[in-house]
């Protein structure tokens, strides 16, 4: 669908499609455990958030120069451009990198390469936002963004991702304000496997300004209705949901009562190698599957928008949200 919309829950390394894969596994002299593409791309089968992460993380291991990621983030900006994408806000996990040895300058400055270039190249304009990994310690993402520091003028905010049982927001409340401190923006993955009192936390703790997921807010009235009440934006991921079993089908996903409910929600890709589709792909699934109207679409990509960083551009706020109203629905 090319309806213009804003991607705000984008992970990176997670448009790693199996061609990409294999060409900088022959580059940079990386044997992978599979034969052919079509081998590998019948590995992106999961049975949970861990078994993805698991072949997630090994893949990660063809990406190591600057180069690389300059060719990772060109090929989804290409992707995302051709399905209406008008502004992406994408995720990156350098710790996952420096565990390899990687220097988090190659990941970010390769990175910016594609990034500087897109709006010219791809006509979307972007923002950076460094994740940390919950499952590794409070003081290795303390590390992580002090290692970060030569290089914020090219990151608008910092996030949180990978497994979320067991690693509560409040975890991290010491990285989120020291980053409160350097004039970054906060958000977190909250409420996709962990309980509604994550996102709780993920707002009173960590000051963050979106939730990514947020799904099993709708367990809690009162959390919904606080959400409501100060226009809290959640980045929903449907396809990533069926996926990765949050939810059985995309015919029992939550985002007509969630839209009902006065939320604002926003729809995603998350990672779209692995999941089966990009921002379109998922505007289309969810429309077909939920049997949304087009009214429902457009305020979709409205609620993108306006739940983008783009405060210090408002005038290019505005220009976007005019796309959305002109719009015309096949």
């Amino acid at each position: 669908m090319h309806l213009p919309k804003a991607e705000l829950h984008l992970h990176i390394e997670g448009t790693l499609e199996p061609e990409l894969a294999f060409a900088l596994a022959e580059r940079n002299g990386v044997t992978l455990p599979y034969a052919t593409t079509d081998e590998l791309r019948r590995a992106y089968q999961f049975d949970d958030l861990q078994s993805f992460l698991d072949l997630y993380y090994a893949l990660m291991a063809v990406l190591r120069t600057e180069e690389d990621f300059t060719e990772l983030a060109d090929a989804y900006l290409a992707r995302a451009a051709a399905q209406g994408v008008r502004h992406a806000e994408i995720f990156f996990d350098p710790q996952a990198h420096t565990a390899r040895g990687v220097p988090i300058g190659t990941v970010i400055e390769g990175l910016s390469r594609a990034l500087e270039r897109s709006e010219e190249t791809h006509g979307i304009s972007t923002q950076l936002i460094l994740c940390f990994l919950r499952d590794l310690s409070a003081e290795a993402a303390l590390g992580t963004l002090d290692a970060a520091r030569p290089y914020l003028h090219r990151i608008s905010a910092i996030g949180l991702d990978s497994a979320e049982v067991g690693h509560p927001p409040a975890k991290f409340r010491e990285v989120y304000e020291a980053a409160t401190a350097l004039g970054l923006r906060k958000v977190a993955h909250a409420g996709e496997e962990g309980p509604p009192e994550y996102i709780r936390e993920a707002l009173d703790i960590l000051g963050v300004e979106r939730i990514d997921h947020g799904l099993r807010c709708m367990e809690d009235p009162e959390l919904v209705a606080r959400l409501v009440a100060d226009r809290v934006p959640l980045t929903l991921c449907p396809l990533s949901n069926v996926r990765l079993r949050t939810v059985d089908t995309l015919k029992d996903h939550p985002l007509p009562e969630m839209m009902a409910a006065g939320l604002l929600c926003t729809v995603n890709s998350d990672d779209p190698a692995y999941f089966g589709g990009y921002a379109g792909d998922n505007f289309d699934a969810v429309r077909d599957a939920l049997a949304l109207e087009p009214e429902h679409l457009r305020t979709l990509a409205r609620n993108s928008f306006e739940a983008a960083f783009l405060d210090h551009d408002e005038e290019r706020r505005a220009r976007y949200l005019s796309e959305v109203e002109a719009y015309a629905f096949d």
